[in-house]
Order: structure tokens, then C-alpha cells, then sequence
């Protein structure tokens, strides 16, 4: 993914948008560096600071689940993921497989009965809790997290 990853910048009015668009094989050794590019352009963007934990964190969630659920360890599935970053209006996240989907509203809760014993079925739990909004699109295949700048008002 680096080097090539940044698609393009453009200026809209107010602040510099980077868009990250690249697609990984949805093999697990791919997620560090896909992390790795993405957390460099957050730290050099200043997009959402002070949050790189819950990025990061969520990011990787994100993909894992992508990786292991809808492309089920296939690496030659790709996965797409796309970023957006701006001082102004924070980050946005999306990760897409090429899975059957799912739907988000009957994953049991992580922090209940047997569940709590589980060793997995925690990542979409997870990322909800870090970012600043999450929804789903085509079916559970695709995954939108926004992360709200930082605030010093």
C-alpha cells in the first residue's frame, strides 16, 4: 500500500482532503501495513488528534473482520479500503468485503451471559465505542466509521 496508496489530494474551499484508495489481500499479515499507512497520513494530516489509539484500534478491528469474516482467509479476495481526512471535518473510514454481509442488529452483545466467556465476537463492539459514528451499507459488506476532530472550544 505505500506510496501508491495516497490517490490524490485536492483543496475544496477550506482545508486539504488526503483520500487514501487501495485494496489489500484479505490475508491477516496485510493489516499492519495498511495500518501503518493510514496512521502516518493521521499524524501528518492532524485529521482527528488525540484519537490515534481509537483509529488504530478500530481500523484494525475493522479489517480483521473484513479479512476473516467476508473473504474468510482468501487472500486472493481483495479488500477495499478508503480513507478521508481533513482538519476540518475529521476522518472517515470505510472497509469493504466482498463477503455475503450481515446484518449488525443480531450480533449478540459481547458483555452478556456466555458471551463474556467467548475468546472473539468482540470487534464490532469495539469500534463503536472508539469512533465517533458507525454504519453499515450494501448488506454488512461495507463499514463506515467518522471520527470527529478534535475539539478545543
Amino acid at each position: 500500500m505505500s506510496g501508491d496508496a495516497i490517490s490524490h489530494c485536492e483543496f475544496d474551499g477550506r482545508k486539504l482532503i488526503v483520500r487514501i484508495d487501495t485494496q489489500i489481500p484479505a490475508d491477516v499479515q496485510a493489516i499492519n501495513p495498511a495500518v501503518d499507512d493510514v496512521m502516518a497520513v493521521t499524524r501528518m494530516m492532524h485529521c482527528a488528534e488525540g484519537k490515534e489509539f481509537e483509529i488504530e484500534t478500530a481500523l484494525r478491528e475493522a479489517l480483521a473482520n473484513a479479512i476473516c469474516h467476508g473473504a474468510r482467509n482468501d487472500a486472493a479476495k481483495r479488500v477495499h479500503l478508503w480513507v478521508g481526512c481533513d482538519e476540518a471535518r475529521g476522518m472517515l473510514i470505510v472497509v469493504r468485503d466482498p463477503g455475503a454481509g450481515f446484518d449488525p442488529t443480531t450480533l449478540p452483545s459481547p458483555i452478556e451471559g456466555e458471551c463474556l466467556f467467548l475468546d472473539h465476537g468482540r470487534g464490532i463492539y469495539l469500534i463503536n465505542r472508539l469512533v465517533d459514528h458507525v454504519h453499515f451499507e450494501r448488506g454488512g459488506t461495507e463499514i463506515h466509521m467518522r471520527i470527529d476532530p478534535k475539539r478545543n472550544d
